[in-house]
């Protein structure tokens, strides 16, 4: 199946998770509806939808062994700052560090760097450490296995929309759409940075 007829998919695959509400969290299933707002964590703020997207975008557009490392790595590390977070370690500036993940990600995208594997890992390893943090510090009291389990799913498939896009426009005879969505990646991640 090619990546390109996987957006519909991933996209439905997201569709409940956009329409679970709060309503649902009822005493005793803690667990189960922690997975909900775990899931629901990364599509709430354009910081983390961007990022995660972009990394997919990324990582589809430099081909090769990154297609799957690179976002494999962003969630491994994110698992890692959830983890960090939701235990109370502090962070350095971490939402500082996430809007400047949103401007690195986005301008990777707009001039199609070719980092090597191993590079662009550690640097979106260190990016999803901070995205991580967020979730972590943000998890509910209850339900933490769950509530991880969620947020590292819907990244994992914020990432395969991402890659679909990727390789869509790496068909293209133009750059000019990976450069739009790069650069306009990269001016949300400015306007988070300022406001």
């Amino acid at each position: 199946m090619k990546f390109a007829r996987l957006v519909p998919i991933v996209l439905a695959a997201c569709a409940p998770f956009a329409v679970a509400g709060p309503a649902l969290a009822h005493t005793g299933l803690e667990t189960g509806f922690s997975l909900i707002d775990g899931a629901l964590h990364p599509l709430g703020g354009l910081d983390h939808l961007a990022a995660m997207v972009a990394v997919g975008i990324w990582a589809a557009l430099a081909g090769g062994k990154r297609i799957w490392v690179w976002p494999v790595a962003f969630v491994l590390m994110m698992l890692v700052g959830g983890f960090i977070g939701h235990a109370g370690i502090a962070l350095p500036a971490v939402e500082p560090a996430i809007a400047l993940s949103v401007v690195v990600l986005g301008l990777a995208v707009a001039l199609g760097l070719q980092a090597p594997v191993a590079m662009g890992a550690i640097l979106v390893g260190a990016f999803a450490l901070f995205h991580g943090h967020a979730h972590g510090a943000e998890a509910p009291a209850t339900g933490w296995y769950g509530y991880a389990a969620g947020f590292a799913t819907s990244t994992a498939l914020l990432h395969v929309a991402g890659i679909a896009i990727g390789l869509a426009i790496a068909r293209l005879a133009t750059r000019r759409p990976a450069q739009a969505i790069g650069a306009a990646t990269a001016v949300l991640g400015v306007v988070l940075m300022v406001r």
